[in-house]
């Protein structure tokens, strides 16, 4: 396990879970675990610096060491991302939805956006002919080799068009909506591609493999 360093006494800033208002949060008390079936995780009690609410936040080493990012579990306002879903990809989609919470909606699109490009260059479409590809394009060859289908492809081009608007200063703003919503679609595409189509590949092998070992116990 990696060496922990107390942080009781440190504070944190961040937005607090409860007042929703920017504060220190002073780390009150904590707890270490993890071991070979799960990285190693630090919790922390933490208390508001403004409303003096309590909280914990929780943070995890996947070998590279502590980043003292730790993201709140509790008072749980979304449900955390599958450790299936690749660490970089889970680090973009929690900040854009830190941006949220901080009412920076056109921000929080943006990251939507950022994630769908990352998303995109890690299911291993980058570039053609060594120079790279607009994410439209990248989200083409996606749907064209079979990773997202139809209406997932529908999603994600929204969720650019989203990002673009957030990016580039046209005088109108991204609304709440639409960075609630871009940021439930990312999530669902997050959860297609990394655990329900891992977890459906699974159970076709197991399926597959409860078969065969029943042809082989007729042909006993």
């Amino acid at each position: 396990m990696s060496d922990i360093v107390s942080r009781v006494g440190v504070t944190f800033p961040l937005v607090c879970p409860h007042c929703e208002k920017p504060t220190l949060a002073l780390v009150t008390s904590e707890a270490h675990g993890g071991g070979e079936e799960e990285p190693p995780y630090l919790l922390e009690m933490a208390e508001c610096g403004h409303c003096h609410d309590p909280f914990v936040m929780v943070e995890e080493d996947f070998g590279r060491g502590w980043d003292g990012e730790p993201a709140v579990v509790w008072p749980m306002q979304q449900r955390p991302l599958s450790l299936q879903v690749p660490q970089a990809l889970r680090h973009e989609h929690e900040e854009a939805r830190q941006c949220f919470s901080s009412k920076a909606y056109t921000a929080a699109a943006v990251m939507v956006r950022r994630t769908l490009e990352g998303v995109c260059l890690d299911q291993g479409v980058a570039s053609s002919g060594g120079r790279p590809k607009p994410l439209f394009k990248m989200l083409e060859q996606m749907k064209d080799e079979g990773k997202i289908d139809g209406q997932l492809f529908e999603w994600s081009q929204e969720l650019r068009v989203l990002g673009n608007q957030g990016a580039h200063f046209t005088g109108t703003s991204v609304s709440r909506e639409d960075a609630a919503d871009g940021l439930a679609l990312a999530e669902a595409l997050l959860d297609y591609l990394y655990v329900f189509s891992a977890q459906f590949t699974a159970f076709k092998a197991r399926r597959a493999k409860a078969k065969e070992d029943v042809r082989g116990a007729s042909a006993d």
